[in-house]
């Protein structure tokens, strides 16, 4: 079987859910009339993607070139899974990015060295996966956009950083798995950039929380997602992939999946121990090292962010600078 994936675009008002093979794209109701949408294809996810394989395979008509409809302006690229839930996302998870924060922000010994804190970093992340837990928050499906949509920079906030993740999307309701059996579970894997306004980060009038990841993560546009979901049978080996992510083409971001502290059966399996994962439900996984923390530069209005993760696609993001309007919560504050 070719490979193939699962995307989502809209028409005219109109979604239409399709299989992407190469650059051809093929309606899914042509072989499965009752899918109105992609997430209908989890309830018999593996018999569905065995007739979608056929259906291309018996000489079935693509619409046209994803590519081509995509830059015509003829279709926008939605998200492949529009979560239902809340996002799962697992934080400081890779080794070289918790080492470069450490460094970055002098979390260690006072009056370490960055070869001492590197040191202490690298000993603590070993301890944590040893005998802890991964860290996990989670975000709001209103803060899910597509991934080609403008990067909106927020009203409120500054320092908007770019952590380009991969993202794991739950195919079977998994509650208390295994790591063995964890990616029994999981349908397919998707390229997520989880957006945070730094500057919102810190509750300095909460001292004892500390942080505020809601305000920090979830304002809109956000959690650029897609362009397409690429189902797991094709890509047995989650830690095998190359992720790059450049700012208007310089790389910022190169690194594979191979450098995760927790890998995806660890999380999948820490996540569905706490709570029940659904279909559709979005896990990631957190972002390597090089985001514009490291490179003490943020994004900028006229900035252009592409982000690659190997076989899952490349997404495209125009940097939109703010309106200028505040909120009116934040209105008139100092």
């Amino acid at each position: 079987m070719d490979p193939f994936a699962i995307a989502s675009l809209e028409f005219g008002g109109s979604v239409i859910p399709v299989v992407v093979t190469g650059d051809d794209v093929y309606d899914i109701r042509a072989a499965l009339p009752a899918v109105r949408r992609t997430g209908d294809l989890f309830a018999e996810w593996d018999a569905n993607l065995d007739l979608l394989a056929d259906h291309i395979a018996g000489g079935a008509q693509p619409l046209g070139s994803f590519e081509a409809l995509r830059s015509s302006g003829g279709a926008r690229v939605l998200p492949p899974v529009q979560p239902v839930g809340p996002v799962i996302a697992a934080g400081a998870n890779y080794r070289e990015h918790i080492i470069q924060m450490s460094i970055a922000h002098g979390l260690g010994s006072d009056g370490a060295s960055p070869e001492r804190l590197r040191d202490e970093a690298a000993a603590e992340i070993d301890e944590r996966v040893r005998s802890g837990d991964p860290y996990v928050w989670t975000g709001i499906p209103s803060a899910v956009s597509g991934a080609y949509d403008d990067i909106p920079l927020p009203d409120v906030g500054t320092d908007i950083d770019w952590e380009l993740e991969l993202g794991v999307v739950v195919g079977r309701t998994a509650h208390r798995v295994s790591v063995d059996d964890a990616l029994d579970h999981v349908a397919g894997y998707t390229i997520v950039n989880d957006l945070t306004a730094r500057s919102l980060v810190p509750r300095n009038d909460m001292a004892k929380i500390g942080t505020d990841w809601f305000r920090a993560k979830n304002q809109p546009g956000f959690f650029p997602t897609g362009p397409w979901l690429a189902p797991a049978r094709f890509h047995p080996d989650p830690s095998a992939f190359h992720m790059r992510l450049t700012l208007n083409g310089q790389v910022m971001q190169d690194a594979t999946t191979d450098d995760l502290a927790f890998d995806v059966p660890a999380l999948l399996s820490y996540a569905s121990s706490i709570a029940i994962l659904q279909p559709g439900d979005l896990l990631i996984t957190g972002s390597p090292a090089g985001n514009g923390s490291h490179w003490n530069r943020f994004l900028r209005g006229g900035d252009r962010v592409e982000s690659t993760i190997s076989g899952l696609g490349t997404q495209r993001n125009l940097v939109r600078s703010p309106s200028g309007a505040l909120p009116p919560w934040q209105a008139g504050r100092p």
